[in-house]
């Protein structure tokens, strides 16, 4: 940082009386002061209108109408209706055939394309600065910037705006000379080891083929990069991105994860009956450690750690903590559970089941949607996400040894929003690594950092739960297994606990289907796509799971 150090002027007079002019003399100065002093506000007011850091975004006097086309532009082009993107172009046959095999050549999954602010260029065109990021499959994110210039149409098309299309646009670099090559390298999978020393592989754990990519050369994924080569000689002429670690290592690198537990993971998973996605953890209670990550189908996405999605009534482990940590509830509270509730729109209950004069422990167990929704009055707009990232640490940033996606619990824009919040729906994202981590915090009462590699930077401050907010929930998630909507794990030895869910996706999409569970020293997260109903669809993967293993993680 650099210090600045000032000159010393001359001595301050003393204060006393006025040494000055005449006071004719000193109204004439107000005068040309206050001049001056408008005219610089003047200056000031049109600085900030025109060029100062207040500019509005509309840009430098450019037509709105050439701003829409161009931010349409690039919504075709992301969204891959690139006959669209090209319609708007002043060549669109060739712009369609360019945008498709840029991509399709970089392995670019779907590109992320932002207008900056629009100005007036020579000619009366408008020019539009873009920053675009494209995801290269298994590598990372490519991202630099370009230009759009946009030009009036000409004869009978109404003179709307067009994208002037060159080459240059899609990547400053693209010519007829010169295009883009993905060179992948390290094609072998990496050395990974379990927390016993066990060698894990792809062939023996095909579900975790995913997370061994990202686990590779130390940590620091699949290597590789996007090059500006000759289109005639194919000569390399620059590096424009490289992917993962500069320097490739022989030595394996070590986990958290347990062999027995990831063989039980895979096996739960092979036991879905109708090939739905489905994505599964297990971590350790006490510190946090992964056990097990699972996908199916195995390859591509991982999802379990990385994916987003409405995590249902399992969140009603958080909003729990937040009404009785508030004092709003105790498990014997009586809290009505009628079939509907009306807030802004209908709220309903899984098969509209209704539980008159039901306890809060009841609602708890039976997983009731309208129960909870009538105590949203008990809670701040923020509380939801106050405890979530306080007590939880959700939406924190987790280090976890690959990429992951940590959770975010926005304020609701509305009380419809907040009421759907209450029951882990409306914009509250969370995936099985979040909510296991979630089900270890609520049951032992302190949040530690999910992780699959030893020793990971871990820069989250959280608070722990009150010993008798934590004593309620194990009660409750307990109770939900012995005569609730986990009754399926019912069966297995051990003091088990557990959370059913039922996340909404669309109107005309069918439900995910969620369970979390603690066993010992063991949490447990399950989600599927498509499942319908927690207890349905993750249920017997849980039970496949937790029936498989004995241990509790040690």
């Amino acid at each position: 940082m650099t210090t600045h150090h000032s000159t010393p002027g001359p001595p301050l007079a003393p204060w006393g009386p006025p040494q000055g002019p005449p006071r004719r003399s000193r109204t004439a100065l107000r005068a040309v002061l206050a001049v001056l002093l408008v005219l610089a506000l003047t200056a000031l007011g049109l600085y900030v209108a025109k060029a100062g850091p207040f500019a509005r975004g509309d840009g430098d006097g450019a037509d709105p109408a050439a701003a829409a086309q161009a931010r349409g532009f690039l919504a075709d082009w992301s969204h891959d209706r690139l006959d669209a993107a090209g319609a708007r172009t002043t060549h669109p046959e060739e712009a369609s055939r360019i945008l498709g095999s840029f991509t399709s050549g970089l392995e670019i999954t779907r590109p992320n394309l932002t207008a900056g602010v629009p100005r007036e260029a020579e000619g009366g065109a408008v020019e539009v600065p873009i920053t675009a990021k494209m995801p290269v499959k298994g590598l990372g994110t490519w991202t630099y910037t370009s230009r759009l210039t946009l030009e009036k149409a000409k004869g009978g098309d109404g003179g709307r705006w067009l994208v002037d299309w060159k080459l240059g646009l899609v990547h400053p670099r693209l010519s007829d000379a010169a295009k883009f090559r993905l060179d992948r390298e390290d094609t072998s999978e990496p050395k990974v080891r379990d927390r016993h020393g066990k060698a894990l592989t792809s062939a023996g754990f095909p579900s975790l083929a995913p997370v061994l990519t990202q686990l590779g050369n130390g940590g620091q994924g699949p290597r590789g990069a996007i090059r500006l080569v000759d289109r005639a000689s194919g000569e390399v002429l620059r590096t424009e991105a490289r992917f993962g670690a500069k320097k490739v290592t022989d030595k394996p690198t070590g986990t958290t994860l347990d062999s027995t537990w990831q063989a039980a993971a895979e096996h739960a998973l092979a036991a879905e009956p109708k090939g739905r996605n489905t994505s599964l953890v297990a971590l350790r209670a006490d510190t946090g450690e992964i056990l097990a990550v699972a996908n199916s189908p195995a390859g591509g996405f991982n999802r379990a750690v990385s994916g987003t999605y409405a995590p249902g009534s399992t969140f009603k482990l958080v909003t729990s903590s937040a009404l009785l940590m508030k004092g709003a509830v105790r498990p014997d509270t009586v809290v009505d559970c009628p079939k509907h509730l009306v807030v802004g729109k209908e709220f309903h209950n899984v098969e509209t089941s209704s539980f008159p004069d039901a306890t809060f422990r009841k609602d708890f167990t039976e997983s009731c949607n309208t129960a909870f929704i009538s105590l949203r009055d008990k809670l701040a707009p923020t509380a939801l996400g106050d405890v979530a990232r306080e007590y939880y640490g959700v939406g924190q940033e987790w280090h976890i040894g690959v990429p992951s996606y940590d959770g975010s619990v926005p304020a609701p824009k509305d009380e419809t929003e907040k009421a759907a919040s209450m029951i882990g729906q409306a914009r509250i994202q969370a995936n099985p690594l979040i909510m296991a981590s979630v089900t270890a915090t609520a049951a032992t009462g302190r949040f530690h950092m999910p992780h699959l590699v030893p020793d990971p930077e871990d820069t989250t401050k959280t608070t722990p739960l009150p010993a008798q907010v934590s004593g309620d929930l194990r009660t409750l998630m307990r109770a939900t297994v012995t005569e609730g909507t986990a009754r399926i794990l019912s069966d297995l030895p051990g003091e088990i606990g557990g959370k059913t869910g039922t996340a909404e996706v669309s109107d005309d999409a069918p439900n995910n289907g969620w369970m979390v569970a603690r066993r010992g020293n063991v949490a447990v997260a399950c989600v599927v796509e498509g499942g319908v109903t927690g207890s349905g669809s993750a249920g017997p993967i849980l039970h496949e799971l937790l029936s498989r293993v004995a241990g509790d993680g040690e």
